[in-house]
């Protein structure tokens, strides 16, 4: 896809940003500067600004669903927007343009919202509310917690678009959502330190995987037994 040559240069992994160039004065650089990475700053704001608001979507369901039970049915909500070299490095493994164009068309997990609820009901209840308000558009959805990966992570996933609105008018942004319950993202938070650890030698490596599958499916029976305590207090 064709793009601005400036906008290109920003989303370069080889570009140097502070690399000045000596026949310009600093206000020209710095002027220059703006030229090229402003689109670029603007493209990560509208994208915090998309994490923002699907955030502040969740805070309010968890104080209106709240008053209707006795508990509140989010524990927590992390949220993260990738950084540049992420993006690059991401637009690079899957062959395709560096440019904001690209990023905004193909990659769909830029701005990323974790949910965290108690049980495992809250997490369908809380999406279902979720996806029902009529600015929240659902792009794709898989339920790992149905059908786990085979490494054992559970998570449901959610790929929405949400309308932002800015000094330049409306905007559709793609948000990932990953809704997991607290013993999802405990195993989750392990797996992936440990995926991510370098100096494991294959045999002990493969040991920790089966370790880690275990887990997970002992994670999945905790998950199944705290509902059930819950149904037991809530009929009584």
């Amino acid at each position: 896809m064709a793009g601005n040559n400036k906008t290109n240069s920003a989303l370069s992994a080889s570009n140097d940003p502070l690399q000045g160039n000596d026949n310009l004065n600093i206000d020209q650089y710095l002027e220059q500067f703006h030229a090229d990475f402003d689109p670029v700053y603007n493209m990560l704001m509208d994208y915090q600004c998309a994490v923002m608001a699907v955030e502040t979507k969740f805070n309010i369901l968890n104080n209106r669903l709240s008053i209707q039970g006795e508990h509140n049915p989010i524990e927590s909500i992390h949220s993260r927007v990738k950084s540049l070299d992420s993006i690059i490095r991401k637009l690079e493994k899957l062959h395709l343009p560096i440019e904001l164009e690209s990023v905004e068309e193909n990659l769909k997990d830029v701005a990323g919202v974790r949910v965290i609820c108690s049980f495992v009901d809250d997490i369908y209840k809380i999406a279902e509310n979720f996806l029902a308000q009529e600015d929240v558009t659902l792009i794709k959805r898989k339920d790992y917690i149905k059908d786990p990966k085979p490494s054992g992570y559970r998570s449901l996933h959610l790929i929405v678009k949400i309308p932002i609105y800015t000094e330049n008018g409306k905007k559709d942004m793609y948000v990932e959502v990953q809704m997991r319950t607290i013993a999802m993202d405990f195993w989750a938070s392990l797996e992936h330190k440990l995926r991510y650890k370098k100096n494991l030698n294959p045999e002990t490596a493969e040991k920790l995987a089966k370790e880690l599958e275990a887990c997970a499916e002992e994670s999945a029976k905790l998950d199944e037994k705290m509902l059930r305590v819950r149904e037991q207090i809530a009929a009584n």
